[in-house]
């Protein structure tokens, strides 16, 4: 079988990315920061492919898995990987740092720290709890954490805090105190740790965190309904695209569903104003249109959020218009 060349070629539902709009997205994010400045998160595109392009305007990357770090060292990105997560076997990183590549990975504990040690990484943050009750110890706890990751024989590049709390809020005002409130313990916790990073940030406090000297940004490539609340520079750049299955008088039925959409956000939306959505069960979205549908049409879906939403799928088509221009793989997928 050919490969596609048209966006109509498509078997639906699968995931649609506008060139202009993606490539918007990217130039917008490196005038604000550059380089180093910022270092790109994975997770939200889990693709190598398009992970090559971000590399053209920045230097580290982000992964939230060990598959992401093995994918993106072996797809000659890995200068410099951060784990921002912590595991309890690090063997897998062990092996990534023998290929040449650099890992630095996360610890909150004693525990992970032995793991890091044990598994052949030799590069940590302490990951300091800011106030989103996940991964991270107390900042109080950090210096001490910092000195025993020392002793174990890991060098400690700084501090890393997500202040995941705060970056979907919609009122900017209460965004920016609440993350000069999260640095501010991050700050204390980098104190006592030393190091040359202060790490923090996603999509949301981009150009508020002011206090980290890197930013994790991942979501700003795509978008997605939720962040778009924000009202950030951002362009919408990723699509399900959709085929209308189903006409009945007062609605339409697509099939793209609860399986090619992450839901944890909530309701996908429908771009263009094609209609307001009602439900979505597995395979199926239903929704009042706002003008005349017949079944074989092709609506775009607007995911709430675009990290999850990417993961069910194989492949991004990058389009130009109705023109396919290239496939990324998915290719990050799995743990």
């Amino acid at each position: 079988m050919s490969a596609p060349r048209h966006v109509t070629d498509l078997t639906t539902p699968a995931l649609v990315v506008d060139q202009e709009a993606f490539e918007h997205n990217l130039q917008a994010m490196a005038e604000v920061l550059p380089g180093p400045r910022m270092r790109p998160h994975v997770k939200a595109h889990k693709s190598t492919a398009l992970a090559k392009l971000q590399a053209r305007l920045h230097e580290g990357f982000t992964c939230a898995t060990i598959r992401e770090v093995e994918g993106m060292a072996a797809a000659g990105l890995g200068d410099d990987l951060l784990l921002a997560n912590e595991v309890v076997d690090a063997t897998r990183l062990g092996a990534v740092v023998e290929t040449g590549a650099r890992v630095t990975l996360a610890v909150d504990s004693p525990e992970t720290i032995s793991a890091a040690a044990a598994g052949g990484v030799r590069e940590v943050l302490i990951d300091v709890n800011v106030g989103l009750p996940r991964c991270g110890c107390p900042p109080e706890a950090a210096g001490a954490l910092a000195d025993a990751a020392r002793a174990a024989g890991l060098e400690v590049r700084g501090v890393m805090g997500y202040e995941g709390h705060v970056v979907g809020n919609p009122d900017r005002a209460a965004r920016v105190a609440q993350t000069e409130t999260a640095m501010q313990l991050l700050l204390k916790a980098h104190g006592d740790v030393g190091g040359d990073l202060v790490s923090a940030g996603g999509t949301g406090t981009y150009d508020i965190n002011t206090w980290a000297n890197e930013i994790q940004t991942g979501s700003y490539a795509l978008m997605d309904s939720a962040y778009d609340k924000l009202d950030l520079p951002f362009r919408q750049a990723l699509h399900v695209l959709s085929t209308v299955v189903s006409v009945q008088p007062g609605w339409a039925v697509c099939d793209a569903g609860l399986k090619s959409l992450g839901m944890d956000h909530g309701n996908p939306s429908l771009a263009d104003a094609a209609g307001d959505v009602w439900f979505c069960s597995d395979e199926h979205i239903t929704f009042g249109p706002s003008s005349p549908l017949k079944v074989g049409d092709r609506v775009r879906v607007v995911p709430a959020h675009v990290d999850p939403t990417v993961a069910y799928h194989d492949t991004m088509w990058l389009t130009d218009g109705d023109t396919i221009v290239d496939a990324w793989s998915v290719d990050l997928r799995g743990w």
